[in-house]
This record gives structure tokens, sequence and C-alpha cells, in this order.
């Protein structure tokens, strides 16, 4: 997306279609259904507020606020104030993972909830970011120093003694706790790097491995192996752009048994060889 461009949401993309990594101005508007996509999205409006329909509760996200959620919970936007639009910023939850932020705020958003920032204290900071990330983060060279800015960022708002999610507890409609299918997309983002089993992600569920198989296929729109394979080749991306390990040695510690498999994915998904890919990313 050029920079001069601004984002719309279109209520016929499909459901859990992935934004991948992008820094994007986006059109406040309203929503006429849910949107859900497994990244972290961040939020920074610059004017106005934006409330949300999130897990069945409506949640009023003030201007000037960093903010993070999880995509993959429902969230819809059902009013707004003010016309200028504002900035999102998405990140693939397996890379987020990588973070290794504290484990309590990592659990505050797998629960369901927004979290944002408790005053304006570091607004003037957030809108210079954000002005140079939408610039950065599709350039090869610069989006991996965006995504250590952002990355610190997240960590001082982890940390936080004003962080806020206030609105989480009002107006609720109805209770719903994390469904099976996010369940599956958690634990294979974090355990992709290692041998899965579909028998392990139905034991993590309590589900049949075929029934849990089926019920994310109809999520996602491809079975629980192509998912994983698909992470894979994701984190071989980021390490054949970011660092000079050898192809081979990120196979591996991508997750993958063998070269030929490795090749072969990433082959498919990519329409180019790994080589191929450090060549015109770098």
């Amino acid at each position: 997306m050029r920079n001069s461009e601004i984002s719309t949401y279109n209520e016929n993309r499909d459901e859990f279609k992935p934004y991948g990594l992008t820094c994007e101005l986006w059109k406040p508007q309203f929503m006429g259904k849910p949107d859900r996509h497994n990244e972290i999205e961040v939020n920074y409006i610059t004017q106005g507020s934006i409330t949300y329909l999130f897990q069945g509760k409506k949640i009023t996200v003030p201007a000037k606020r960093f903010t993070v959620f999880w995509g993959l919970v429902p969230h819809q936007i059902i009013y707004y104030e003010g016309e200028l639009p504002y900035y999102v910023f998405t990140i693939p939850f397996s890379q987020f993972l990588e973070w290794k932020l504290p484990d309590a705020f990592l659990n505050r958003l797998l629960k369901g909830e927004i979290l944002y920032e408790g005053s304006d204290e570091f607004a003037q900071y957030d809108e210079f970011l954000f002005k140079y990330w939408i610039k950065e983060i599709h350039n090869a060279k610069l989006a991996d120093i965006a995504l250590l800015e952002m990355r610190a960022r997240l960590s001082r708002l982890s940390v936080s003694k004003s962080i806020c999610c206030q609105s989480l507890h009002a107006s609720s409609i109805t209770e719903k706790e994390i469904t099976p299918v996010e369940k599956m997309t958690v634990y294979i983002a974090k355990n992709y790097l290692n041998p899965i089993k579909i028998s392990d992600i139905g034991r993590e569920t309590g589900l049949h491995p075929d029934y849990a198989n089926t019920i994310f296929k109809k999520a996602f729109n491809c079975t629980l192996n192509e998912y994983i394979i698909e992470e894979r080749v994701n984190h071989a991306q980021r390490k054949l752009v970011t660092t000079d390990t050898s192809i081979t040695e990120i196979a591996y510690d991508s997750g993958f048994n063998s070269i030929s498999n490795f090749n072969a994915a990433f082959l498919k998904i990519n329409n180019c060889t790994p080589r191929a890919f450090r060549k015109k990313y770098r």
C-alpha cells in the first residue's frame, strides 16, 4: 500500500483471512459484521474515539492512547467520533509470541481484553513512530527496525502501571470463553517450531483429532497441517530476510525435518525458492 492510501474494511473479506505484517491508515467506519484475523492488532486514534463491540462488550477507545488486542477475537466498530484516519499495525500472532512479553500481559490479550495506555503521556512519541512505521514496514531494509521499535513500545505498555481496560466489564452482553479454534491457534503459535501431531492438538483442546481438524478447516479454510506448514514458512521468511543464517539451518530451525520438504513447502507458498526470496528482499 502506498503511504497516501487509506484502507477501509471490506465486509466481503473471508473470515480469518490474514492481514499479515502491516502498518496502515484506516478510515473509521461502521462495520456491518465482526472482523477476525490471527494477528495482534495495534490501534492509534489521533482524534475522537472508536467504540468496538468486542467479545460481547462495548469498549470505547479514546484518542491518543496506544491500544492493543488479539484480532482473532471478533471485533466490530459500532460507533466512532472524528473523521480523521487512524493507524492500524498488525503483527502475525506467532511472530508476536517470539517477543516473549510478560505472561500476565499475554494472558490478558488471550482472554480478549483491549489494553491501552492510561494517559496521553506518550502520545507525541507514538504519533511520531507511527508516521515512520507506515513508511518503513514494507521496506525490507527498514522493517526490522520498525519491529524492534514496536516490540519496545509493547514492552513498555506491558509493564505500565497505568495500563487500562476500564471498559472491559461495562455494557456486557454475553460471556464467551476462548473457543476451541482459538485454543488451537495459540497452541500452534507456541509450538510450530517443534514436531506437532494432530493428536497433540486434539489432546490440548479436548477434541478428537478428526473433529479438531474439521472445525479448524471450516474456520481457516485449510487443514491443521497446512496451517502449521504456513507458520513455519513465515518463520523462515523472517529469518531469510533478517539474518545471514544458512538456508539449511533455517529450514531445520523452522521446524522442517528435511531440506526437500522445506523447499517444496516454501516454493508452493511463495512461488520462488528460499534463495530467490532472500535475494529479492535483502
